[in-house]
């Protein structure tokens, strides 16, 4: 092998801090674009706490990409800040649901993230506790370090146990916490998230509700703006933001998808050398952006989820078109003989309708009701928007 080969490509610099393109990137409040309301009535709803007191509960919902974990973390952050100023100390946890989905592993990850080993003495495993063990130790350190402790659980209809909210929002009634007092901010995707929830929590939460919506074409565009320093002087394009702005707010005003496609398009045009950022290059970036959000979306998804996207995309491939509908029944059977293919029980009819209308939600498909005559009722048809051999290649990569 050649030591004159340079395997790391042209020397054109396309990226100046591509650290401002991340989604977990925290931005400066100069930098949340259409969201002055909903900071306000977040500020507004957890002050309290920056003065020691007991702040509201709060349930924030929309769909995903309205900027609801980004808003929650900014205004905790800055809930802290103004707390010192104030001599009172808060404490901030951040728990993603999609991956920390159980009860137990929800008190671990708010105990190990408001603990400090040396301060407190206390340990938190990652595993190996009983749930009634990991609460424990998460009130004394609650209340030996902080005065207010403040928990996000993002995701938080994917908690397979909501007793979580129960815990955490009678911790004081209950005398579980003597010296410091808590406030939960839960974020779904679900406007009727609170529906399901038991109504003795919904007592105790006693939450307010705050609705983020979809942004639109002109918010999105100063948002990619407010980011645009994220690459040298003059490489983008003059066309290239609105591009973005267009495709993203035609698909639901989802920024998160804005900025990865923004992304995608400056990598893009890195790899093949050029200077600038073209429309060609977002072209393809956002093709690339619609498989990685598949494939993010589907390995998030429980397996019985990937069960039924699976035979939904082998059902398609039977049919004469891509495009081809389904038969909710149709997808069941199927489902039912991929389940005897992994040994895995099947659910009922009932939970598969529901996690269609789930895929539904996550515009993975989409349904349409059909009559199916007189005296015959109604049956739902669905349909994938994504190539039925991309849905495959995800179900089988994420298993």
């Amino acid at each position: 092998m050649s030591d004159s080969t340079d395997y790391f490509g042209s020397e054109n610099e396309i990226f100046r801090n591509k650290e401002l393109l991340q989604v977990s990137h925290l931005p400066d409040g100069d930098r949340i674009i259409g969201r002055e309301d909903e900071l306000t009535n977040l500020a507004n709803a957890i002050k309290p706490a920056t003065r020691g007191n007991t702040p509201n509960n709060v349930l924030v919902y929309g769909k995903t990409g309205t900027g609801k974990s980004l808003c929650s973390k900014f205004i905790t952050n800055q809930a802290v800040e103004r707390a010192k100023g104030n001599d009172v100390s808060i404490g901030v946890a951040y728990v993603d649901c999609l991956q920390e989905s159980t009860e137990t592993q929800a008190v671990q990850s708010t105990g190990y993230q408001l603990n400090e080993h040396q301060e407190t003495g206390i340990s938190i495993p990652h595993s190996g506790l009983s749930t009634s063990e990991y609460y424990r130790r998460l009130w004394r350190i609650v209340d030996n370090r902080y005065d207010v402790a403040l928990i996000i659980l993002d995701e938080v209809d994917k908690i397979e146990d909501d007793d979580i909210l129960m815990q955490l929002s009678r911790a004081v009634e209950s005398g579980k916490l003597t010296e410091s007092t808590v406030g939960v901010i839960g974020i779904s995707n679900k406007v009727r998230y609170k529906d399901s929830l038991d109504e003795r929590i919904k007592s105790s939460l006693c939450e307010r509700e705050y609705v983020f919506s979809p942004y639109d074409a002109n918010q999105i565009r100063e948002i990619l703006r407010s980011r645009s320093d994220a690459f040298h002087g003059g490489v983008l394009e003059d066309s290239v933001v609105p591009r973005v702005a267009a495709l993203a707010a035609r698909e639901h005003g989802d920024a998160r998808k804005a900025i990865d496609i923004l992304r995608f398009a400056g990598e893009i045009a890195e790899e093949n050398g050029f200077e600038t950022v073209t429309e060609a290059c977002v072209d393809q970036a956002h093709e690339r952006e619609e498989t990685s959000r598949l494939a993010e979306l589907i390995s998030k998804s429980p397996s019985h989820a990937k069960l039924v996207l699976e035979a939904m995309a082998l059902l398609t491939q039977q049919k004469e078109g891509e495009d081809a509908p389904v038969k909710t029944n149709e997808v069941y059977d199927l489902y039912k003989r991929l389940c005897d293919r992994d040994q895995s029980d099947h659910l009922k009819l009932r939970r598969v309708r529901d996690i269609l209308s789930e895929l539904e939600f996550l515009s993975i498909i989409e349904q349409e009701r059909k009559w199916a005559g007189k005296g015959k009722g109604n049956y739902m048809e669905n349909r994938l928007i994504d190539d039925s051999e991309v849905i495959i290649a995800a179900c089988n990569e994420s298993e």
